[in-house]
């Protein structure tokens, strides 16, 4: 029987549980129950239902008769039933292992959202005290220890009980800082304050402050305070740091010298964990990797340590291969056509329009934009690089009609456009599902929108749930369908990838790209997650200039070109993994790095079987723990991490 080898968790979800509002569905419906069993107990006085998971059979009745979905019944392998590492409660998530952090390096921790990453932090920094799934009578320290003997986990914990480690955590939502009473005062006068290293001048240097350092804390934008937030963290003395998606609102420029940053932390005592949804900054900034998978909100794995490429190749596979485990029906690959003989080699639709905007400029008080003349073409999705503050979303707006140029005689097309801003503030009372009748009416329900968009966004799950209550991810995957779903010749989209973890960033490249493509509509896409620029463009507009003062913005080139204008402003290469085609950053110096410069090439589209072997190698060798040696920053010392660096 299934019973024999498998381990049945039952989740309850607590928002949506709702014992004072139904007929108690789930209990009246078990056959355990109606034997006279108490499989699940709940009354109209209860707050939440109770599932006994050593009596459920897993019928699956209480799930389909439940009128709030809110009720999972999930099978696990039973090998995980002895590695419960923490459980919150009866019928809630619990994790399985640990990652496993080494002093001296950087350990990256890759999953999606609600799968574990954050509890994992929170055990690792002291926050919580594991429990072994054992909510009711919580073990004491003697025991986990024992029961992580033998790994790198029973030195951590000891030396954490031994010598008192200091854990410093960069909080994922740094919106929460400003409207915090802590975030009182001048943004300079601050991080004095905390300087215990005497980094104060390196960390303005590299996270760009100097322009902020008399600001109050309140005033600061999404990416200014996260740059601030790093740099709070990082000028803090501490045995353990930890940064919790350290990229987010932050262009690629800014996302590179952040990662500089927190490798600069790395001394032969300490340990640096990074948890990051951008994949081509965690390759970059990462020694190894932990994978997580699971069910979100409900249980949570943590893989073995992984050498960076081989780690992150797993996670895009969906396959465990020392577990011999499949998380993922479907590999997520990058591979794009270039050139215009791939595209109709791979049926691609035939470009109809041609559309033309005029050379322009627009001035907003001491900003200037300088746009060169354009052009366009239906099933086309053109994609903007640049960094922060210079004139990508003020393009959009003037390509929307919403902001117009300096000249009163310049011709821009008029065309229909539906528009998904860089912020989203939820202002509408009501469902999901009441939200997409007012804005769409039935069309979202279109049998070919729901097939290409609604599903695969995983949309049909939050219909019922609060607009107000829905987090930053849920919010974006809802501006993503009312951007797509409404009718128009472009579509101008602002940072899609905001707030999704790396796989639903990936299923949103695809949905997108392939909506985009198959209505034979054009697009404008703002992006700064390399991974998703690569594999939305067709082509690309760079913008380059000084932020915030005078920029200007090329006309619409092709792939290659643009990525290579971009990157070479950026000062990076990037060469693309021969595994699954994602575009990967050559550390700065490095023998990679140095040949691509001297050639001119900093977009490598292919890699040939020997260099294929040669990433192999250096992959295996990194794998390896490295003891104690002491690393620096992989700008400084690229050759001190092996013969040859990781590229």
């Amino acid at each position: 029987m299934e019973a024999d080898d498998k381990l049945r968790i039952a989740i309850i979800n607590p928002d949506k549980c709702k014992p004072k509002k139904c007929k108690q569905e789930c209990k009246k419906t078990c056959p355990i129950n109606k034997t006279g069993k108490l499989c699940i107990e709940v009354t109209p006085a209860s707050t939440i239902c109770f599932i006994s998971e050593t009596l459920c059979i897993g019928c699956g009745m209480c799930v389909k008769r439940c009128p709030f979905e809110a009720i999972k019944i999930i099978n696990l392998p039973k090998g995980l039933t002895n590695e419960v590492t923490h459980r919150y409660g009866p019928n809630a998530f619990k994790l399985h292992r640990l990652p496993q952090p080494r002093a001296g390096e950087v350990l990256g921790l890759v999953g999606t959202n609600g799968i574990g990453k954050s509890t994992a932090l929170r055990i690792l920094s002291g926050n919580i005290k594991p429990n072994l799934g054992r909510y009711e009578n919580p073990p004491e320290w003697k025991e986990i220890l024992r029961f992580f003997r033998g790994s790198e986990l029973q030195n951590y914990f000891t030396k954490m009980l031994e010598n008192n480690l200091k854990a410093l955590i960069k909080i994922q939502y740094v919106d929460s800082v400003a409207k915090s009473k802590a975030a009182q005062g001048i943004v300079g006068k601050r991080l004095k304050a905390v300087d215990k290293r005497g980094k104060l001048a390196e960390a303005i240097d590299k996270l760009d402050l100097e322009s902020i350092l008399e600001r109050e804390i309140q005033q600061l934008s999404g990416g200014e305070l996260q740059r601030f937030v790093i740099a709070m963290t990082a000028l803090q003395e501490a045995d353990i740091y930890m940064f919790d998606e350290p990229s987010s609102y932050l262009d690629v420029k800014q996302r590179l010298n952040a990662a500089r940053m927190i490798r600069s932390l790395l001394c032969p005592e300490n340990y640096v964990i990074v948890v990051e949804h951008d994949l081509s900054i965690l390759d970059y900034l990462s020694d190894f990797i932990c994978c997580l998978y699971g069910n979100p909100g409900a249980y949570g794995v943590v893989t073995m340590p992984f050498s960076v490429r081989e780690g992150i190749n797993i996670f895009l596979s969906g396959f465990v291969h020392t577990e011999n485990m499949r998380f993922r029906d479907e590999e997520l690959t990058f591979k794009v056509a270039e050139t215009e003989e791939e595209k109709k080699a791979q049926g691609a639709p035939q470009k109809t329009a041609h559309y033309k905007y005029p050379k322009m400029s627009k001035t907003m008080g001491e900003f200037q934009i300088n746009v060169e003349e354009g052009s366009f073409s239906n099933s086309e999705i053109v994609v903007m690089l640049g960094q922060n503050g210079t004139g990508k979303t003020t393009l959009i707006k003037m390509l929307a009609g919403i902001l117009k140029p300096d000249q009163d005689d310049v011709d821009i097309p008029k065309l229909n456009i539906s528009y998904k801003p860089q912020t989203i503030a939820p202002k509408f009372e009501g469902t999901v599902r009441d939200l997409l009748y007012t804005k769409l009416s039935t069309q979202w329900e279109a049998p070919l929108f729901k097939t290409e968009v609604i599903i695969p966004l995983d949309i049909e799950s939050i219909l019922d749930n609060t607009v107000q209550t829905l987090s930053g991810g849920e919010l974006q995957r809802v501006a993503i369908v009312l951007a797509l779903a409404k009718p128009c010749d472009i579509y101008l989209i602002d940072e899609p990838s905001a707030y999704l973890d790396s796989e639903q960033r990936v299923i949103c490249a695809k949905v997108m790209k392939r909506w985009i493509l198959n209505m034979k509509k054009s697009a404008f896409i703002v992006e700064h997650d390399f991974i998703m620029a690569t594999y939305l463009a067709d082509k690309v507009i760079v913008f380059d200039g000084e932020p915030a003062k005078v920029t200007y913005c090329t006309y619409p080139e092709g792939l290659v070109t643009g990525m290579n204008r971009f990157l070479k402003l950026m000062d990076i290469t990037f060469r693309r993994d021969p595994t699954n085609f994602r575009p990967r950053i050559n550390k700065l110096a490095s023998q990679k790095d140095q040949e691509q410069k001297a050639a001119g090439n900093y977009f490598l589209m292919e890699t040939s079987e020997k260099e294929k072997e040669k990433d192999e190698e250096e992959e295996t060798k990194q794998a390896k723990p490295k003891g104690k040696a002491a690393k620096e920053g992989a700008e400084d010392k690229p050759a001190k991490k092996s013969k040859a660096p990781k590229e």
